[in-house]
């Protein structure tokens, strides 16, 4: 029998082939693949509102502009070397990886393809709210859909259990430098970066919790975490970050303040 690829979610490893099995499979796969397109969308709806990006969004408009590549591109681009950084840490990434490298960046350039630049605020701070909620619907959608978590995403896990310091801190570290290097290459820091990082975490949160799957299907989707690992579920309430997501992963980073 051959060995099948596998990502370390949660502290358990999270098998490609285990995970495309299950009566849910079709939902699952829809909401990687829209939650992957639409992050795409609301990514170039940001850049045209021309407020300021995300973290990793100031990087690739910084790069796009010193390589002359379309924003879309360098965004596979960085994604591809992000997930080579994967090998020394010795993470291994699922379908949601891979997906995540190729069509966020697919959706960005075709986004921006038809999207025009806006000019005066009146336009430009509706497009900046509308992509930092679409970002946020787009994050509750592919976190749910529980195919592993994206090459960033996957960088910062495998920091944090190498350096065993918090996943919170292992994040911020790692979005300090990314905008400082971004912003040094021309990349925009504005507003609406500052508003991204303040809304996306209970934007996330609470879509989450509207697009999460099942217990059932979640079941079927990853194995149960080990007591002790640290991927303990967490016990639901109205404010808690839903089930299936655990503390000390990217997604528990992500959703919790």
């Amino acid at each position: 029998m051959s060995q099948s690829t596998t990502t370390t979610l949660g502290g358990s490893p999270l098998s490609i082939a285990s995970g495309l099995h299950g009566r849910h499979l079709t939902r699952r796969l829809v909401q990687l693949y829209a939650g992957l397109t639409l992050y795409g969308v609301s990514s170039a709806l940001l850049v045209r509102s021309g407020l300021g990006l995300e973290p990793w969004g100031v990087l690739h408009q910084g790069l796009a502009g010193k390589t002359g590549l379309t924003i879309g591109v360098v965004s596979i681009v960085v994604g591809a070397v992000v997930l080579l950084l994967w090998v020394p840490i010795r993470q291994r990434p699922g379908l949601g990886t891979v997906s995540n490298v190729f069509a966020i960046g697919l959706a960005m350039d075709a986004t921006l393809a038809l999207v025009p630049d806006v000019d005066g605020l009146v336009r430009q701070v509706p497009l900046l709210v509308l992509g930092i909620v679409l970002n946020g619907v787009a994050t509750g959608l592919y976190i749910a859909a529980r195919f592993g978590p994206g090459p960033r995403d996957g960088l910062m896990t495998g920091l944090h259990r190498l350096t065993g310091r918090s996943v919170r801190l292992v994040r911020t570290a790692i979005e300090v430098v990314v905008v400082a290097t971004g912003f040094l290459l021309g990349g925009s820091v504005g507003v609406g970066t500052v508003l991204y990082a303040l809304a996306i975490g209970p934007l996330a949160q609470f879509f989450l919790r509207r697009f999460e799957i099942p217990e059932r299907a979640a079941d079927d989707a990853a194995p149960v975490p080990e007591p002790g690992s640290g991927g303990a579920p967490l016990t639901p309430g109205p404010d808690s970050v839903p089930s299936s997501v655990a503390p000390g992963t990217p997604e528990g980073a992500i959703l919790r303040p």
